[in-house]
């Protein structure tokens, strides 16, 4: 196999595990454009892992072979945005309303949340007396890849764009809704003096507390879009809890590598994504996994270092990022 095989093999199976980086980097950009710092992506990520197989398993078991690959969709989409949102407002109640430690409230979320996830997991493995899974027909829609044949045979670029879930298109999707929303609307640029400049937006009679929650619970929930993506089609729709770790904290360090921008994610977390997987695909000789591993982490400090020093406005977090507002200090 030539190595321009290898590579187009490598981000073609990149593309599954680079979806659900996208979901929660996305998730995360929206977030810190309101100022928030919700570290607790991690544990967001675990609980709509979790639930998101839950609803579609309890569905499954209660209709039977009469369930439908559809419906089962969408429930585990709004249960995993559901949880995610829920935990969103939870933050947001912690450092808005009672103005807690951004930093500390996140950390705290990630134990939370990866806790919760944990529990939920064991107690529904015990209801159904074995693993948390869904039917075979299940697995075969959630990692569905509907795209014709013709496209996906388009050299180089035919299996990394055309072969991938139907997921993987919702997340580009997404990323290009928020980019629009961001960048050519009112609410949009409201939320954005928000994260960069809280007291001027207070000033302008902009309702701070309003945005920081929405923004929050609306980015939560993405993000946990992003932890079912991987269960129901990285991990083969069955629960295993340690499958998840240590990927909300690559989409946290993603929002750094794609500077803060929506349409950025889609590409970077794919490149995360091959980064992760790399050693699985092109082993060199004498290069430990760990170094593989620790890559994408290694190439999103070279990144920030460069744009600090270019200071390059566009491309720096938002102003008052991890910052608490307290409206007494104007």
């Amino acid at each position: 196999m030539s190595f321009l095989n290898s590579v187009v093999l490598l981000f073609a199976a990149a593309g599954a595990y680079g979806t659900a980086l996208m979901f929660g980097t996305i998730g995360e950009i929206l977030t810190e454009k309101s100022g928030n710092l919700n570290l607790g992506v991690e544990g967001i990520m675990y609980m709509g892992g979790i639930f998101g197989l839950i609803a579609p398993n309890m569905y499954e078991m209660a209709v039977g072979e009469s369930a439908s690959p559809f419906v089962a969709i969408i429930l585990a989409i709004l249960a995993s945005f559901a949880v995610g949102a829920v935990a969103g407002a939870i933050f947001s109640f912690i450092t808005v309303t009672l103005r807690a430690n951004q930093n500390v409230t996140g950390l705290a979320m990630t134990t939370f949340g990866t806790g919760v996830a944990k529990f939920a997991g064991e107690l529904r493995r015990m209801q159904v007396g074995g693993y948390v899974t869904l039917s075979n027909k299940m697995k075969f829609a959630f990692d569905k890849h509907f795209m014709p044949d013709f496209l996906k045979k388009i050299p180089v670029v035919g299996k990394i764009l055309f072969d991938q879930s139907e997921f993987f298109y919702l997340a580009i999707i997404t990323a290009i809704l928020l980019h629009l929303f961001l960048t050519k609307t009112k609410t949009g640029l409201y939320l954005r003096s928000v994260g960069e400049s809280p007291v001027t937006a207070d000033a302008a009679g902009i309702n701070i507390t309003k945005y920081k929650y929405l923004a929050t619970m609306i980015g939560g929930g993405i993000s946990a879009i992003g932890g079912m993506v991987y269960t129901m089609t990285t991990a083969g729709c069955v629960w295993i809890e340690a499958s998840l770790a240590g990927t909300g904290w690559l989409a946290v360090a993603l929002v750094i590598f794609c500077t803060w921008r929506p349409l950025n994610g889609t590409w970077s977390s794919v490149l995360f994504g091959a980064l992760m997987i790399m050693y699985l695909r092109i082993i060199i000789k004498g290069f430990p996994i760990e170094l593989y591993k620790i890559l994408p982490y290694v190439v999103t400090i070279i990144v920030l270092v460069i744009t600090s020093m270019k200071n390059i406005r566009d491309k720096q977090p938002p102003a008052s990022l991890g910052l608490n507002y307290f409206r007494e200090d104007r």
